[in-house]
């Protein structure tokens, strides 16, 4: 079942919810509705991934544990969307492996249930802002060319699409050339949670990475993090 909020003229960007609790689904549409964001709602992963390829969201809310599709499945999955969106998880399971799961698997944010609405719709806020890009940016490194609003990186062999998580590391590296940046602030700038910081998510990120621009782009410095490449 998909449900959306009247069509508005709005330059807000449009949020799509995907959680099998219709009491959950309704309470989150009407904070999202209260706070003038328009949403499409549905209970079903498989419907909401068909509209994540579709249209064209500034964040998905997701729930964990749905009966037809795990959130886990949805992730991986979502990551082959061109340019998916950002993704706050909404779970019940507050284990951190899970958590670390998630994030690992591209989501940017994980609040557990139940929740506040006015923490829900602050983390709402900090995403949609982390996440806008800006129509025509470009960030330049060396050779290095970041085209914000494609989400793609060129250092001079055509333009390689990169996702969400890569982007925003590579667009971190690219705004302090010369200084290598710990996994701890690449964790805090990025995911924006702090949590186990023997984690991996970060390296696994460096090795897409450096899979599609080449391994010379991005530094190991042993004892203090990662480092673009001069």
């Amino acid at each position: 079942m998909i449900s959306s909020q009247p069509a508005q003229h709005s330059s807000r960007p449009r949020i799509l919810v995907v959680d099998d609790e219709q009491a959950i689904r309704d309470m989150i549409g009407r904070a999202l509705s209260d706070a003038r964001y328009e949403a499409d709602l549905t209970a079903d992963g498989a419907a909401g991934l068909k509209l994540a390829a579709e249209r064209d969201y500034g964040l998905v809310v997701l729930d964990l544990v749905m009966p037809d599709m795990d959130g886990r499945a949805f992730l991986r999955q979502l990551r082959a969307i061109r340019a998916a969106p950002p993704v706050l998880v909404l779970s019940c399971v507050d284990d951190v492996t899970t958590k670390v799961t998630c994030l690992e698997l591209g989501a940017q944010d994980y609040l557990t249930k139940p929740f506040s609405l006015a923490e829900f719709l602050a983390r709402v806020r900090v995403r949609l802002r982390d996440h806008a890009p800006a129509h025509g940016e470009t960030i330049r490194a060396g050779d290095l060319v970041l085209d914000v609003w494609r989400l793609r990186a060129d250092i001079g062999h055509g333009p390689v699409a990169l996702t969400k998580l890569e982007f925003l590391l590579l667009r971190e590296l690219a705004e302090h050339v010369g200084q290598p940046l710990r996994k701890e602030e690449l964790l805090a700038s990025i995911w924006g949670l702090e949590f186990d910081p023997g984690s991996n998510v970060v390296d696994v990120c460096v090795r897409r990475l450096r899979s599609k621009l080449g391994f010379d782009l991005i530094k190991t410095v042993r004892g203090a993090g990662y480092q673009l490449a001069s």
